[in-house]
């Protein structure tokens, strides 16, 4: 099975200012000189992790998403990262995966952040999403569902006994002050789960002077750091090994041994 490549960009954003975003952003995806499969955006890549969607919400007919389906055409990539989207008089904090020919799959972030208070402004999702690319099952998460591990938790195929995806994706804006809690985590889903985690976060302050070290990583199914940067911008690609996933599965099949179990809304 070939590699998957992934591409992150940890970036800082300007608040509530989404034409400058999307400038800045399609700068950076346009100059990616990388092969790659997945570019991978910050949790509300276009405003920051704002509270105001009634204000700066978009639909599914906006200008961001089409924007995001030029980049994904253009660059012949899948483009993905989450922003506010407004639907049936409800807001959503929806991460996008858009494919180069235009098809949208979405997932609306599960677990809102009372501490901040995003459980006033946005209605929670009720399902998972795992996509498929090149033979790589890759499930997509959104920031505070990190602290969450049974959403996240690994099932093994009733009619195949084999792992649900292979790869674990989080965006996010994850303030500087939790960073050890973001690093831990993203190690423990990795381990628990036996699958790659790429955890993409934003750098710099945002509009409610709350700094952001970025701290995106990469790491591998036996919770060892592929890659990690703090603090500075960076747009890097990542290849993942599937044949390196497949052995730490077949020499450490501890998910055979795991609870049944199954999540009610």
């Amino acid at each position: 099975m070939e590699n998957l490549y992934c591409t992150i960009i940890q970036t800082s954003l300007a608040w509530e200012d989404k034409a400058a975003n999307l400038e800045m952003l399609g700068k950076k995806i346009l100059a990616i000189k990388d092969k790659t499969h997945i570019v991978i955006l910050p949790e509300m890549f276009s405003t920051g992790f704002s509270m105001k969607p009634e204000i700066l919400a978009e639909s599914m007919d906006g200008a961001t998403v089409a924007w995001m389906k030029d980049m994904a055409k253009n660059k012949k990539i899948i483009l993905t990262g989450s922003l506010m989207i407004k639907e049936n008089n409800a807001y959503y904090n929806r991460l996008l995966w858009v494919l180069p020919n235009g098809e949208i799959g979405f997932y609306d972030k599960r677990h809102l952040f009372g501490y901040g208070k995003e459980d006033e402004h946005y209605t929670p999702g009720k399902t998972r999403m795992i996509v498929s690319v090149n033979g790589w099952k890759i499930n997509l998460q959104v920031c505070y569902d990190l602290r969450f591990p049974v959403w996240a938790r690994q099932h093994m195929q009733e009619n195949s006994n084999k792992e649900e995806y292979d790869v674990l994706v989080y965006v996010a804006n994850w303030p500087e002050k939790r960073s050890h809690a973001w690093k831990s985590l993203l190690i423990a889903r990795a381990i628990e789960n036996q699958c790659y985690v790429i955890g993409v976060n934003r750098v710099g302050n945002d509009g409610n002077d709350i700094y952001h070290s970025g701290d995106s990583m990469v790491i591998g199914p036996l919770g060892e750091i592929i890659f990690e940067r703090s603090n500075d911008e960076c747009v890097q690609t990542i290849s993942l090994d599937k044949s390196i996933l497949d052995n730490v599965r077949n020499q450490f099949p501890f998910l055979s041994d795991a609870d049944n179990f199954s999540i009610s809304n």
